[in-house]
């Protein structure tokens, strides 16, 4: 089975690991290793978007069978899609952006939960619910590093998984930033690697970015 999480609060996804892969499973049979590859690298935290018919197939098979592992659920943007992860063995809710309902829904399953943000408004809105732990997408698109530096400053008890657009590069930039706990993305799961199977690749890829570690106060 899959690793607990430190506590039930979505802060400990947040420190993890400095970056959760973001995972797109088009075949199922990848899955587990895939998984095993990246846990062997050093990046517990996989979060499997629900962007394919076998994602949540491949939820439960990771949850099952990847010791080490803390699989969640990605790109969540329906109440009644929640139930269905947690059922399948998510350890953690993401979002692209958020809605009450959607809030509700995820804050009633019991499992950590980042909903997305893009905007100032945005992030008083959750903060004044009572959510201090939030990804912050698509980060390039929305400011990148300049914006989440602008936030800190009035807004320091809000702290970001910045994700979308995020390369080797420039994830360091975004993890010296001190409200920025990890960042997603999904440059250790190179097309051809998948397609070619090449787990080891993977692997290595996980480990490089393992070794990455987030600056200030987050970790």
């Amino acid at each position: 089975m899959s690793s607990p999480l430190p506590s039930s609060r979505a802060a400990s996804v947040l420190d993890l690991a400095p970056v959760v892969p973001v995972v797109v499973v088009d075949d199922l049979a990848d899955a587990v290793p895939l998984a095993r590859a990246l846990v062997a690298g050093g990046l517990p935290a996989i979060e499997v978007t629900l962007r394919t018919p076998v994602a949540l197939d491949a939820i439960r098979a990771i949850a099952g069978e990847v010791p080490g592992a803390v699989v969640g659920a990605g790109t969540v943007i329906a109440p009644g899609q929640v139930g269905d992860v947690v059922a399948a063995g998510a350890r953690f809710l993401v979002s692209p952006g958020w809605t009450d309902a959607l809030l509700e829904a995820m804050r009633a399953s019991g499992v950590p939960f980042l909903p997305g943000v893009s905007t100032t408004s945005e992030v008083v809105a959750l903060l004044e619910r009572g959510v201090r732990e939030m990804k912050f997408f698509p980060a390039e698109a929305a400011g990148g590093t300049a914006y989440l530096k602008a936030l800190a400053a009035p807004l320091p008890q809000a702290r970001f998984c910045p994700t979308g657009g995020i390369t080797p590069g420039s994830a360091p930039q975004y993890l010296a930033l001190p409200n920025v706990g990890c960042v997603g993305g999904s440059w250790m799961l190179p097309k051809d690697a998948v397609a070619d199977r090449d787990w080891g690749r993977v692997e290595a890829l996980a480990r490089e970015a393992a070794g990455l570690s987030a600056g200030g106060t987050c970790r």
